[in-house]
């Protein structure tokens, strides 16, 4: 019902006031940081701040969307989030059950109640989390180049190139020192802590695949209108990567850490620099 009607030629009318989104923005977002200050705070081991790293994604993911919403209404913003949600959890099901696309692993408990006993709550909501604000860093960075006749590949291509950098930092902290999920042994010998290189070669698969459904819906229908620089993405991006990269110090993962420190760095020089536009 939401995908119809968001593809509609006509766009209707927001369900929320404009004004509504922008307030409702800026509490989730302060919450998102007092939590993500107490995650960086908190002793090592992955079973001394149960509560709040669940309640960190929760609020990131609903401070993600409300900011979407202050561009797009509401009927497209939870359509794009359904799509996201739904091929994300697809493919990782089917990674469970085969090992493709993402290699072989299993969830562990830490992860949280799971639909039908095998998909946890928190994949679906990582998977907007990862992809809606990969999307808007890209959207920074190529703000300069907006009006390219290629430039929706071109985000396609950097949304995708940003979410796997993403899952570099992510999957250290997650897997390595949360236990979230759990790699099993490969035939192939080269892995990033742990993770599969396929594991990275499948997120960039599906995360084209999603981006082919869900960026119709993303897009505008009101062109002529136009936002100031959102860098609420980029808070987010930033923030979270700087939680792996402060985690995987702590626990001595320096080649994690010195990744993320780079990739915090390029992000926000060349996002800061096409936002100023």
């Amino acid at each position: 019902m939401l995908i119809l009607l968001a593809m509609q030629d006509k766009p209707p009318a927001n369900l929320f006031p404009e004004r509504l989104n922008a307030l409702a923005a800026v509490p989730v977002a302060v919450l998102f940081l007092m939590l993500l200050v107490q995650v960086i705070r908190f002793p090592k081991g992955p079973d001394q701040a149960d509560w709040l790293l669940p309640c960190l994604i929760s609020l990131a993911t609903a401070s993600t969307l409300t900011a979407l919403a202050r561009q797009l209404q509401w009927q497209y913003v939870l359509s794009a989030a359904f799509i996201c949600a739904l091929i994300g959890s697809v493919a990782d099901t089917l990674s469970l059950n085969s090992g493709i696309p993402f290699g072989p692993f299993v969830f562990g408990p830490a992860a949280g109640v799971r639909f039908f006993d095998r998909l946890p709550w928190t994949v679906p909501v990582l998977w907007i989390l990862v992809l809606f604000n990969s999307r808007g860093v890209g959207r920074l960075i190529l703000k300069p180049w907006r009006k390219m006749k290629t430039y929706g590949f071109w985000l396609i291509g950097l949304t995708v190139a940003l979410s796997t950098l993403f899952d570099l930092g992510m999957d250290p902290f997650m897997g390595h020192l949360q236990h979230y999920w759990l790699w099993s042994p490969t035939k192939f010998p080269l892995t990033w802590m742990g993770a599969p290189l396929i594991n990275f070669l499948g997120w960039m698969f599906v995360t084209l695949l999603i981006l082919a459904f869900a960026t119709p819906v993303l897009i505008k229908k009101q062109p002529g209108q136009r936002n100031p620089s959102d860098f609420h993405p980029l808070v987010l991006w930033v923030g979270a990567m700087t939680l792996f990269a402060v985690a995987a110090g702590r626990h001595g993962l320096w080649e994690a850490t010195g990744l993320d420190v780079v990739a915090v760095v390029a992000a926000l020089v060349a996002a800061i620099r096409g936002g100023r536009w």
